[in-house]
Protein backbone atom coordinates (compact mmCIF):
# COMPACT_ATOMS: atom_id res chain seq x y z
CA UNK A 1 0.00 0.00 0.00
CA UNK A 2 1.59 2.94 -1.22
CA UNK A 3 -0.99 5.84 -1.14
CA UNK A 4 -0.71 8.81 1.21
CA UNK A 5 -4.46 9.21 2.16
CA UNK A 6 -7.11 6.67 1.79
CA UNK A 7 -10.38 7.80 0.54
CA UNK A 8 -13.89 7.36 0.99
CA UNK A 9 -17.00 9.75 0.95
CA UNK A 10 -17.98 12.19 -1.87
CA UNK A 11 -15.16 14.06 -3.00
CA UNK A 12 -17.15 17.00 -3.55
CA UNK A 13 -18.69 16.86 0.27
CA UNK A 14 -18.76 20.53 2.11
CA UNK A 15 -16.15 19.04 4.80
CA UNK A 16 -13.35 16.47 4.57
CA UNK A 17 -11.99 15.40 7.84
CA UNK A 18 -8.33 13.78 8.34
CA UNK A 19 -8.32 10.93 10.30
CA UNK A 20 -4.75 9.08 11.43
CA UNK A 21 -4.73 6.07 13.40
CA UNK A 22 -3.93 4.55 16.67
CA UNK A 23 -0.68 3.17 18.52
CA UNK A 24 -1.15 -0.20 17.13
CA UNK A 25 -2.97 -0.62 14.41
CA UNK A 26 -2.98 0.64 11.20
CA UNK A 27 -5.16 3.13 8.76
CA UNK A 28 -6.91 0.00 7.02
CA UNK A 29 -7.50 -1.69 10.39
CA UNK A 30 -11.17 -3.07 10.49
CA UNK A 31 -12.07 -0.50 12.93
CA UNK A 32 -10.44 2.62 11.19
CA UNK A 33 -12.13 1.28 8.12
CA UNK A 34 -15.88 0.73 9.78
CA UNK A 35 -15.42 4.18 11.27
CA UNK A 36 -14.43 6.22 7.77
CA UNK A 37 -17.29 3.82 5.79
CA UNK A 38 -19.48 5.63 8.85
CA UNK A 39 -18.79 9.03 8.51
CA UNK A 40 -18.35 8.80 4.56
CA UNK A 41 -22.03 7.33 4.60
CA UNK A 42 -23.16 10.68 6.75
CA UNK A 43 -21.34 12.82 3.80
CA UNK A 44 -18.08 13.77 4.81
CA UNK A 45 -15.05 13.20 2.63
CA UNK A 46 -12.71 11.28 4.59
CA UNK A 47 -8.91 10.79 4.27
CA UNK A 48 -6.84 8.44 6.59
CA UNK A 49 -3.37 8.71 6.63
CA UNK A 50 -0.13 6.85 8.33
CA UNK A 51 2.39 7.67 10.37
CA UNK A 52 5.74 6.18 9.25
CA UNK A 53 6.64 3.92 11.86
CA UNK A 54 3.39 2.26 11.18
CA UNK A 55 4.13 2.34 7.20
CA UNK A 56 7.68 0.93 8.02
CA UNK A 57 5.79 -2.29 9.50
CA UNK A 58 4.19 -3.00 6.17
CA UNK A 59 7.81 -3.49 4.54
CA UNK A 60 9.56 -5.24 7.76
CA UNK A 61 8.63 -8.20 9.79
CA UNK A 62 10.20 -6.40 12.83
CA UNK A 63 7.67 -4.27 14.76
CA UNK A 64 8.60 -1.49 15.71
CA UNK A 65 6.82 -0.11 18.70
CA UNK A 66 5.31 2.91 18.49
CA UNK A 67 7.51 6.87 19.20
CA UNK A 68 6.07 8.64 21.86
CA UNK A 69 2.96 11.00 20.77
CA UNK A 70 4.64 14.10 20.32
CA UNK A 71 7.10 13.06 18.36
CA UNK A 72 4.64 12.69 15.25
CA UNK A 73 3.30 16.28 15.46
CA UNK A 74 5.27 16.99 12.61
CA UNK A 75 4.02 14.04 10.20
CA UNK A 76 0.79 14.93 11.19
CA UNK A 77 1.13 18.84 9.85
CA UNK A 78 2.99 17.68 7.17
CA UNK A 79 -0.35 15.67 6.38
CA UNK A 80 -2.72 18.25 6.62
CA UNK A 81 -0.24 20.74 4.48
CA UNK A 82 -0.25 17.63 1.64
CA UNK A 83 -4.35 17.33 1.86
CA UNK A 84 -5.90 19.04 -1.05
CA UNK A 85 -9.16 20.16 1.05
CA UNK A 86 -11.74 22.80 -1.26
CA UNK A 87 -13.78 23.43 2.00
CA UNK A 88 -13.45 23.06 5.73
CA UNK A 89 -11.08 20.70 7.17
CA UNK A 90 -11.57 18.78 10.05
CA UNK A 91 -8.18 16.76 11.92
CA UNK A 92 -8.75 14.14 14.33
CA UNK A 93 -8.24 10.19 14.89
CA UNK A 94 -8.38 7.09 16.77
CA UNK A 95 -6.72 6.95 20.19
CA UNK A 96 -2.94 8.50 19.94
CA UNK A 97 -3.70 9.56 16.03
CA UNK A 98 -6.68 12.42 17.97
CA UNK A 99 -4.23 12.87 20.17
CA UNK A 100 -1.65 13.81 17.96
CA UNK A 101 -4.12 15.65 16.09
CA UNK A 102 -5.14 17.33 19.14
CA UNK A 103 -1.17 18.51 20.29
CA UNK A 104 -0.98 20.10 16.80
CA UNK A 105 -4.69 21.68 16.58
CA UNK A 106 -4.14 24.89 17.82
CA UNK A 107 -1.35 26.78 15.73
CA UNK A 108 -3.40 25.20 12.91
CA UNK A 109 -6.70 26.59 13.59
CA UNK A 110 -5.15 29.88 14.49
CA UNK A 111 -3.98 30.12 11.16
CA UNK A 112 -7.29 29.11 9.95
CA UNK A 113 -5.61 26.03 8.49
CA UNK A 114 -8.60 23.64 9.80
CA UNK A 115 -12.33 23.99 11.26
CA UNK A 116 -11.87 21.66 14.30
CA UNK A 117 -10.63 18.39 15.78
CA UNK A 118 -12.33 14.94 16.08
CA UNK A 119 -11.01 12.20 18.37
CA UNK A 120 -12.32 8.61 18.79
CA UNK A 121 -11.79 6.98 21.96
CA UNK A 122 -8.90 9.87 23.40
CA UNK A 123 -6.59 8.21 25.43
CA UNK A 124 -7.20 10.45 28.51
CA UNK A 125 -4.73 8.00 30.53
CA UNK A 126 -2.87 4.95 29.99
CA UNK A 127 -5.39 1.59 31.07
CA UNK A 128 -4.66 1.16 34.32
CA UNK A 129 -2.84 4.38 35.37
CA UNK A 130 -5.22 7.26 35.83
CA UNK A 131 -2.76 9.17 37.31
CA UNK A 132 -0.63 9.50 34.40
CA UNK A 133 -3.49 12.12 32.66
CA UNK A 134 -2.94 13.37 28.89
CA UNK A 135 -4.81 16.51 28.98
CA UNK A 136 -2.39 19.40 30.23
CA UNK A 137 -2.99 20.63 26.85
CA UNK A 138 -6.50 20.25 26.57
CA UNK A 139 -7.91 22.75 29.31
CA UNK A 140 -6.45 25.86 27.34
CA UNK A 141 -7.73 23.99 23.84
CA UNK A 142 -9.06 27.06 21.31
CA UNK A 143 -10.17 24.43 18.68
CA UNK A 144 -13.68 23.65 18.50
CA UNK A 145 -13.38 19.79 19.55
CA UNK A 146 -15.41 17.06 19.55
CA UNK A 147 -14.78 14.10 21.41
CA UNK A 148 -16.27 10.41 20.40
CA UNK A 149 -15.63 8.39 23.93
CA UNK A 150 -17.10 5.23 25.41
CA UNK A 151 -18.21 5.19 28.71
CA UNK A 152 -16.09 1.98 29.52
CA UNK A 153 -13.26 3.17 27.35
CA UNK A 154 -10.43 1.95 30.10
CA UNK A 155 -8.64 5.05 28.65
CA UNK A 156 -10.96 7.28 30.27
CA UNK A 157 -14.33 6.28 31.38
CA UNK A 158 -17.32 8.01 31.90
CA UNK A 159 -16.80 8.44 35.58
CA UNK A 160 -12.98 9.88 35.14
CA UNK A 161 -13.40 12.38 32.54
CA UNK A 162 -16.13 15.00 33.58
CA UNK A 163 -13.27 15.23 37.03
CA UNK A 164 -10.76 16.56 33.93
CA UNK A 165 -9.76 20.25 33.53
CA UNK A 166 -10.94 20.35 29.99
CA UNK A 167 -11.42 23.76 27.41
CA UNK A 168 -15.16 24.58 27.11
CA UNK A 169 -14.47 23.96 23.38
CA UNK A 170 -14.74 20.15 23.97
CA UNK A 171 -17.80 18.58 23.55
CA UNK A 172 -17.93 15.01 24.00
CA UNK A 173 -20.31 12.10 22.98
CA UNK A 174 -20.69 9.24 25.20
CA UNK A 175 -21.41 5.90 24.13
CA UNK A 176 -23.11 3.53 26.25
CA UNK A 177 -21.01 0.41 27.05
CA UNK A 178 -18.74 1.15 24.45
CA UNK A 179 -15.05 0.18 24.62
CA UNK A 180 -11.54 1.83 23.49
CA UNK A 181 -12.98 1.30 19.76
CA UNK A 182 -16.56 2.41 21.10
CA UNK A 183 -17.97 -1.04 20.43
CA UNK A 184 -20.07 -2.58 23.30
CA UNK A 185 -21.62 -5.26 24.73
CA UNK A 186 -24.76 -5.67 23.19
CA UNK A 187 -26.24 -8.57 25.35
CA UNK A 188 -25.52 -5.54 28.31
CA UNK A 189 -26.35 -2.54 26.44
CA UNK A 190 -28.53 -3.55 23.78
CA UNK A 191 -26.58 -1.92 21.34
CA UNK A 192 -24.78 -2.76 18.51
CA UNK A 193 -21.18 -1.55 17.04
CA UNK A 194 -22.83 -0.45 13.86
CA UNK A 195 -25.55 1.54 16.46
CA UNK A 196 -23.08 3.58 17.92
CA UNK A 197 -20.74 4.67 15.00
CA UNK A 198 -24.26 6.11 12.96
CA UNK A 199 -24.78 7.63 16.45
CA UNK A 200 -21.13 8.56 15.71
CA UNK A 201 -21.49 10.33 12.80
CA UNK A 202 -25.11 11.41 13.07
CA UNK A 203 -23.13 13.54 16.28
CA UNK A 204 -20.41 14.90 13.82
CA UNK A 205 -23.01 15.71 11.66
CA UNK A 206 -24.61 18.09 13.74
CA UNK A 207 -21.39 19.12 15.16
CA UNK A 208 -19.65 20.01 12.04
CA UNK A 209 -22.37 22.29 10.73
CA UNK A 210 -22.23 24.15 13.43
CA UNK A 211 -18.55 24.84 12.53
CA UNK A 212 -19.02 25.96 9.06
CA UNK A 213 -21.54 28.76 9.66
Amino acid sequence: MGERFLFDGPDDATVTILLAHGAGAPMDSASMTATAKALAEAGFRIARFEFGYMAARRSSEGRKPPPRAETLNPEYRAAVAELVADGPLVIGGKSMGGRVASMVADDLYSAGKIAGLLCLGYPFHPPGKPEQLRTKHLAGLMTPTLICQGTRDEFGTRGEVPGYALSDRIEILWLEDGDHDLKPRKSISGFSAADHLATMAKAVVTWAEKLAR
